[in-house]
């Protein structure tokens, strides 16, 4: 019996996410909840035969909390999304709508498994932790920012430059830092299976660390000005949130992933801090799931030259953007 919440249902990326969600058989109850259209969502869902139960909620009668009320994982797509010229910087307009959410989550649902995906990551994990220690129920183990697009899109595009594109489920790159152009660091000495060809040419291995870095401006700047990326989000999202379950419900060990978190989630994170030459609160690292969410924080490992430059520049940016969310005072909007 699990139940699942999506905060933002309704939206570009909440929309397939939910669907994907319904279609995973472990979850049993599925819970929508955004300021319009949530109910219409669950309704259109509700009639796909699968396990979960789906309910929408709107913001009346204290609607976020009704749909929060025994979550066991919560997935945020929730805010505005990119327009052709915006940064995910530029999106720090969702804080407030993050430190209202986590209020409410904090309420409802405080044990919840809270994966957030609103942007600018980098600062809204941050407002959802401060938020959370506000409230006093903040466990670092349970919330994670959703880094795994990057993931997704590491494996995609090293597949299409070494003209492998069916094979792009093969390869296998990590990627840590943070969610946002110069912080995503694409470790592509790490890759399985190995790519030199890619490493020994450095034309085609800056025009790729760019692309994941910034693939998101491709999407952007394609839907020209109708969206950003909301089903590679949405597949992502769903994808991270499922190996979440598997790990917390399921019982399924030792699944490796990358998650933008707060360090103190584990001892891990001080070694973290050593790797990187930098007292971070948060990065996106290696980890290990488990029952209760993090359960080992890993090592970056072995860098190379180019890497070594690209986390310097990850680690410069970072540090603004994590006092960012650190700081806000928000004056959350009515739920």
């Amino acid at each position: 019996m699990v139940k699942a919440v999506v905060c933002g249902a309704a939206g570009g990326i909440g929309q397939p996410l939910s669907l994907l969600l319904k279609l995973n058989p472990i979850i049993t109850e599925l819970a929508l909840y955004d300021v319009v259209n949530a109910v219409g969502v669950a309704a259109d869902l509700s009639h796909i035969p699968t396990p979960a139960q789906v309910t929408g909620y709107l913001p009346p009668d204290n609607g976020a909390e009704k749909a929060l009320k025994g979550a066991d994982i919560v997935v945020i797509p929730a805010g505005v999304p990119r327009k052709p010229g915006m940064t995910r910087d530029d999106l720090f307009v969702n804080a407030g709508i993050c430190a209202t959410l986590a209020q409410a989550i904090a309420n409802a649902a405080p044990k919840a498994f809270i994966l957030v995906i609103s942007n600018p990551v980098n600062s809204t994990v941050p407002v959802f932790a401060e938020t959370l220690k506000k409230a006093g129920v903040f466990d670092p183990k349970r919330l994670l920012g959703v880094s795994h697009l990057d993931v997704i899109r590491a494996s995609t595009f090293v597949a299409s430059v070494l003209g492998k594109p069916t094979k792009a489920q093969e390869y296998s790159i990590p990627v840590v830092g943070g969610h946002s152009g110069a912080t995503i660091l694409p470790l592509l000495s790490q890759t399985k299976p190995a790519i030199p060809e890619i490493l020994s040419d450095k034309e085609k291995r800056d025009a790729l660390v760019n692309r994941i870095q910034f693939g998101g401006d491709e999407v952007v700047k394609a839907k020209d000005g109708a969206g950003s990326a909301t089903l590679s989000m949405a597949q992502a999202g769903a994808e991270f949130a499922n190996y979440v379950i598997d790990a917390a419900f399921g019982g399924k060990k030792g699944k490796v992933v990358q998650s933008y978190i707060n360090l103190s989630a584990d001892a891990g994170g001080e070694a973290i801090k050593k790797e990187i030459g930098a007292d971070l609160d948060y990065f996106s690292v290696n980890i290990e799931l488990g029952p209760n969410g993090i359960d080992k924080i890993l090592p970056i490992g072995q860098l190379d030259d180019v890497e070594k430059g690209l986390l310097e520049a990850a680690v410069k940016e970072l540090g603004p953007s994590i006092e960012k969310g650190n700081t806000f005072q928000p004056a959350p909007p009515k739920l």
